[in-house]
């Protein structure tokens, strides 16, 4: 135990310096699991400093820019603590008193590797979760077939199941979908409208998919995490490389969103601001941000760097979730 505690590096390296290139642009992040961020930070660190949410998004966030955040809720059971914090962040006095002015908002939903899971009870406790003034969404929701943690026709189902309830309502739909690709085509195609407003999170599938998708859906938005900063990983790169090729051509910009999908997906490049750091970060969080809209950056072009992106990321924030 003592060995592996000296090798961790202080949980002060979790608070980041200036991205260089980052100035004035703000930070929203529209995919983070904040209470299990949370839980991997109490994890790591015990008897560190932080000894709540509220603490951990004031102590980390201050001064960064971080201008909102959209938290998913997708266990099977429903946590009951979604309700308290959501709560915590309905009026202007309590967002500014414990989220530091940062915007609050979330979704809900199963995902794929709990549909196995998913009973009318918990769907119940889903539909309460909409109608809160914080909530944005429905998901994360889909099919994941690299894991399989739940029989594929269960996941088919019950990603139906909740997708006829986000139309109904109305509510943007976040997507979980992992080569799964002609699953996931086929249900979004048949189960929602296409003006319908969709957030493909954290895509790491086939440019071909991902672009038939754009192509289809005129509101639906292709979410960037830390993994476009990976070197396993280059369908991401590659869409987004079509994406801002035929822009100049569109009418409207590239339908992209920032995320983390927090604690996981540390930006591999952030490690060059950190030359001091012994080790690797524990976690990821919304700071993280700037990191990777430095790769998208170079990804796009000519004519982009960190804030431009971080602009974008905020206008189609907007779009999709009306934050």
């Amino acid at each position: 135990m003592g060995k592996n505690n000296r090798k961790r590096p202080s949980e002060d390296c979790l608070l980041l310096p200036d991205h260089p290139r980052h100035s004035t642009a703000p930070i929203i992040d529209t995919h983070t699991h904040l209470v299990s961020t949370f839980a991997a930070y109490k994890q790591k660190y015990q008897d560190g400093k932080y000894k709540n949410v509220y603490d951990f998004v004031m102590g980390l966030y201050r001064g960064k820019k971080v201008m909102a955040l959209v938290d998913v809720w997708c266990e099977a059971p429903v946590q009951k603590v979604w309700k308290e914090i959501a709560d915590s962040a309905i009026t202007v006095e309590d967002r500014r008193d414990k989220w530091g002015e940062l915007e609050y908002w979330f979704v809900m939903g199963v995902h794929p590797h709990e549909a196995k899971s998913y009973t009318s009870d918990i769907e119940k406790d889903i539909l309460e979760s909409m109608a809160h003034p914080r909530n944005v969404g429905w998901g994360e929701i889909g099919l994941d077939y690299h894991y399989d943690n739940s029989p594929r026709d269960i996941q088919r189902e019950v990603f139906t199941r909740q997708l006829r309830h986000a139309v109904r309502l109305g509510k943007p739909i976040t997507v979980h979908s992992r080569e799964a690709d002609e699953d996931t085509e086929s249900i979004l195609k048949t189960e929602v409208p296409k003006d319908h407003k969709i957030h493909v999170h954290c895509f790491t599938d086939s440019p071909e998919f991902g672009q038939r998708l754009l192509d289809h859906f005129p509101n639906l938005y292709i979410g960037i995490t830390g993994v476009i900063t990976f070197s396993s990983n280059k369908n991401t790169s590659h869409l987004l490389r079509r994406m801002f090729a035929t822009a100049p051509q569109s009418s409207s910009p590239p339908r992209i969103i920032l995320e983390t999908d927090g604690p996981f997906m540390v930006p591999a490049n952030i490690y060059g601001s950190l030359t001091a750091l012994k080790g690797r970060l524990p976690l990821c969080h919304t700071a993280m941000i700037p990191w990777t809209a430095e790769v998208v950056a170079a990804v796009a072009g000519e004519g982009w760097d960190v804030d431009r992106v971080l602009e974008l990321g905020k206008t189609n924030a907007h779009n999709v979730y009306g934050i």
